[in-house]
């Protein structure tokens, strides 16, 4: 049985914070829209429709991180990259990783409050990431994984 990894709980209020500047900037940009108008029952019908979009955003605030945590899982073998993760429509990505072309640690600002980055592996089909990580554990993917894949084509070219 594989032994996936989990996430640090620390990283659900990195995804609140998250959360909360998209949604903010969401309602900050509905509040302009709204307010901006001269006919004054647009103005009314805005500041309902603003109120009604900043209850619905503070409780996806509060509810989509959880779920997240709940789904996200992941799980590196000397073969492979397995991250499982989702909120509405589950993703199970399996990044072999003999196909790796660049691995590099990411962190955005939000992240840096918490001590948390990303893990960004990237492919000839794409990229991936294992997300809110520790930074050290982090760092200490990226090297491990940039080793092994050091390993398979030093062993390709002999």
């Amino acid at each position: 049985m594989t032994e996936y990894r989990t996430l640090n709980p620390v990283s659900m209020k990195s995804m609140r914070i998250g959360y909360l500047v998209v949604f903010a900037a969401m309602i900050a940009g509905c509040a302009i829209c709204a307010f901006m108008s001269r006919e004054e029952h647009d103005v009314i019908y805005g500041a309902y429709g603003f109120g009604a979009l900043a209850l619905v955003m503070l409780a996806l605030t509060v509810v989509f991180p959880k779920i997240y945590f709940d789904h996200y899982r992941y799980f590196i073998s000397e073969d492979r990259v397995d991250v499982r993760s989702g909120i509405f429509f589950l993703r199970h990505k399996v990044i072999p990783i003999e196909r790796i072309h660049q691995v590099e640690v990411v962190s955005g600002p939000v992240n840096r409050l918490f001590d948390l980055a990303d893990v960004r592996i990237t492919t000839a089909g794409g990229t991936a990431d294992i997300e809110y990580l520790e930074r050290e554990e982090a760092e200490k993917i990226a090297d491990e994984l940039n080793e092994t894949v050091d390993r398979i084509v030093r062993g390709q070219r002999e």
